[in-house]
């Protein structure tokens, strides 16, 4: 059930909010977990009973972890449970992968009996199961008590706003608002609509809108593909899964604020910043956090070696590439932002965060140059990242650097509408608003009149132009729904 569906926003999400807001607050939890699992089974059907298993296994080894009596058993559960974690995810997203590269590799030997596993991947398991280490680990660490009740727990794993998309929330990040009493219903529900309808008109009035130049370009898979052709679809790209997956994300913290919780940011203008570094700093934060706290910093982060520092960023960001799936395209996109990190940690100059500290003037040209740069670095990359094979995006490359045409060809020159290259002119000018400004984060928490005045006056023009969209049926699934 898409965030942009009818049903969802006509439907379900009214529904459940009135039984939310009419019923006492001890039961909120309960009504969240049911109507989450609802929301899950609605898409993923029997998919759920899998999603039940690792709640019950994940549920159950908090608690033992907790109450161990021995280092020696805490430290054994948390290994059976990660080993089981790591494993439902293996063997649902990468089993198929790794046996037709078996497969392909034993051919020249004569092992033609090599069978493939084919199964299909449930909707939002790597956000899930990501949530799920995020528990175990916490609780081992102590950093946060176990859940005790049930419905508690399937409220933080399943919880609807970011079940299948995240942002992936730690535990620690939201233990606290699990637990304690939510009150403060009309004001949430104030504060967060706004946020859902900026994320919203992102998705179906940007996203949407760009999307066919994009699947013009990645779909072809014949000759003539333009220069000019390549770069556009390039750009469309980059605008789509921006602007669909951040905009999911406002739509899902501003789901959770209606609900009383307190979601972490999971963008800050990306595209400005000025170095690959700064882009991980600004792009998908949860995930980055993530791999940060539970994966960089537990291998040494940066307190050996400049080798074993690269070493660690090669395995964070070839683990990064694979979250996002199962294909040498995005094992080969996360080495690629992987060896641009330690490009830059053997040159400095180049990932500086505090560019007034370096003398530069935050609207000179070298601030320019810089965020160009960047912007240009991670477009190469969505390449790799959208592409359905590599040839394919060997073919698009070669279009982008070597000269064939300076026409738009007959594929794009059908879906480029006057109404597309707007859409895609003004979003692009967007990266030329200053670092530091952020619609959400004002909208979120901007005080005063004009802020005030700022959200009404949005949701009054964006709500009807949206709801006009969802009702022709101009929506597409988010990008993201597929990790």
């Amino acid at each position: 059930m898409s965030f942009a569906s009818p049903i969802f926003l006509w439907g379900f999400m009214p529904v459940v909010l009135a039984a939310y807001l009419i019923i006492p607050a001890h039961h909120r939890n309960a009504v969240l977990a049911v109507s989450s699992l609802a929301f899950y089974a609605y898409g993923a059907h029997a998919a759920v009973f899998l999603l039940l298993g690792c709640i019950g296994v994940n549920y159950a080894a908090g608690i033992a972890i907790e109450q161990a009596e021995s280092e020696f058993r805490r430290n054994a559960y948390l290994a059976a449970v990660v080993v089981a974690d790591v494993g439902v995810l293996g063997y649902w997203k990468y089993a198929g992968f790794f046996t037709r590269q078996a497969r392909t590799l034993a051919q020249p030997f004569g092992g033609h009996g090599v069978s493939v596993i084919d199964v299909a991947l449930p909707i939002g398991i790597s956000f899930f199961t990501f949530h799920l280490l995020s528990y175990v680990i916490d609780v081992w660490r102590e950093r946060s008590p176990a859940l005790r009740h049930p419905l508690t727990f399937v409220t933080y794993i399943a919880m609807f706003p970011q079940l299948i998309a995240g942002p992936i929330v730690r535990y620690h990040e939201i233990a606290d608002q699990l637990t304690e009493v939510r009150t403060h219903r009309a004001a949430d529900v104030a504060a967060g609509f706004p946020r859902f309808i900026l994320g919203l008109s992102k998705k179906v009035v940007v996203a949407d809108s760009v999307g066919p130049l994009a699947d013009a370009l990645f779909s072809q898979t014949s000759g003539g593909l333009t220069t000019v052709s390549a770069w556009i679809g390039v750009l469309a790209f980059s605008v789509q899964i921006y602007f669909d997956f951040s905009g999911y994300t406002d739509m899902a913290i501003g789901l959770a604020r209606m609900f009383g919780f307190r979601f972490p940011e999971n963008f800050a203008r990306p595209y400005s910043a000025h170095s690959i570094t700064d882009f991980w700093r600004r792009w998908h934060m949860s995930l980055s956090r993530w791999f940060r706290d539970y994966v960089y910093i537990p291998l040494g982060g940066n307190r050996g070696s400049a080798a074993q520092t690269y070493r660690n960023l090669i395995i964070v960001f070839v683990l990064t590439g694979l979250w996002h799936g199962a294909a040498w395209t995005f094992l080969l996109w996360g080495l690629y932002h992987g060896g641009l990190l330690i490009w830059e940690r053997r040159n400095p100059r180049l990932r500086e965060v505090d560019i007034e500290a370096e003398g530069f003037h935050p609207g000179g040209w070298s601030v320019v140059f810089m965020r160009a740069r960047t912007f240009l670095l991670v477009m190469v990359g969505w390449v790799l990242f959208r592409s359905p094979d590599l040839s394919q995006a060997g073919r698009i490359y070669r279009a982008l650097v070597l000269p064939s045409g300076f026409g738009i060809d007959a594929r794009m020159a059908s879906v480029l509408t006057h109404e597309r290259a707007v859409t895609l002119a003004l979003a692009l000018t967007v990266l030329l608003l200053p670092r530091r400004f952020s619609l959400g984060r004002i909208m979120d928490h901007g005080t005063g009149p004009r802020i005030g005045a700022l959200r009404l006056g949005y949701v009054l023009v964006a709500a009807p132009v949206c709801a006009i969209l969802v009702a022709a049926g101009t929506f597409s699934p988010f990008l993201y729904y597929q990790f």
